[in-house]
């Protein structure tokens, strides 16, 4: 990013390719919406692009994408007073993955649908560190770098937010 920062342009594609699949994948938990995701993995790109400046050269690029992330995807929920759909979880699966789910066990598949429907049910701050910290599997200290927080204050979050789910999750399968 130092690079695309002082002129090299060419070198954002590089960024674009290394951490696409990785955005869009944390997009896609957030809103639930291929299209959507896709548009956004976009925008942020070319906001990157746009406004180089806001990467000061210390910390990771990683970090500094999640953070403008997080920013586009509450902007968004703002705009159109949140509720995201979830319709298109097969696409995504078969985007990210590569292959189609359709000959899984059906047990399994219900056990997806019940823990997708419990992270549902989480408020945005807990579903949000769920899902970088499992789905994204960043560490503690990245995701606090992230948040403006401390380590020990996102021990403390995700502990809680995982709590939350598993007793989502039960209610659920009762």
């Amino acid at each position: 990013m130092l690079k695309v920062k002082n002129g090299d342009i060419e070198k954002m594609g590089l960024l674009y390719e290394r951490y696409y699949r990785q955005l869009y994948r944390f997009l896609f938990n957030m809103t639930r919406q291929k299209e959507l995701s896709e548009d956004m993995v976009q925008n942020i790109f070319l906001r990157m692009l746009k406004y180089p400046d806001g990467f000061m050269g210390f910390g990771e690029f990683k970090m500094w994408m999640y953070h403008i992330a997080r920013n586009a995807v509450y902007d968004h929920f703002r705009k159109v007073k949140r509720t995201p759909s979830h319709s298109d979880v097969k696409d995504y699966e078969e985007k990210i993955e590569g292959e189609q789910h359709t000959d899984a066990p059906l047990e399994k598949e219900q056990e997806l649908k019940t823990l997708e429907t419990a992270m549902e049910k989480l408020n945005d701050e807990n579903r949000e560190l769920l899902i970088l910290c499992r789905f994204q599997k960043l560490k503690y200290n990245e995701i606090a770098k992230i948040l403006n927080t401390t380590e020990e204050a996102i021990k403390v979050r995700v502990h809680r937010a995982l709590n939350q789910l598993k007793s989502n999750y039960l209610k659920i399968e009762n």
